[in-house]
């Protein structure tokens, strides 16, 4: 199992939601969030000057098996990608164990339901 978080562009987060979707992942998390990079600006608006260097995201955090890793990371990256700068980053991160709270499941089958599988 692998956690994905991938840090998007808020403009981009219906489109990534959509492409999840399309490959059958149905559940995430997704957060809110400001960083910093590299880029600083500032943006004038009505004659002031306003900071713009604290930038905001979306985090799409997603739980899955190893063999959907990679058309998850794609869907993700072709969804997300504008071509410019600040398109974000995705990070695959490993995970250990998983246990559905429900049942007691643990492992893999905590993250589908079996009589579903396709």
């Amino acid at each position: 199992m692998k956690k994905i978080d991938a840090i998007i562009r808020k403009t981009k987060f219906d489109d990534v939601r959509e492409a999840l979707d399309k490959i059958d992942i149905e559940w995430f998390s997704y957060y809110e969030v400001r960083g910093v990079g590299k880029a600083k600006q500032s943006r004038i608006y009505r004659g002031v000057a306003y900071d713009t260097s604290y930038i905001e995201r979306i985090l799409v955090s997603i739980i899955v098996r190893d063999k959907n890793v990679e058309k998850t990371v794609k869907a993700i990256e072709s969804a997300a990608k504008t071509g410019e700068v600040g398109d974000g980053r995705i990070f695959i991160i490993p995970v250990d164990d998983a246990v559905r709270i429900r049942t007691g499941e643990s492992g893999d089958i905590a993250l589908y339901n079996a009589e579903t599988e396709k």
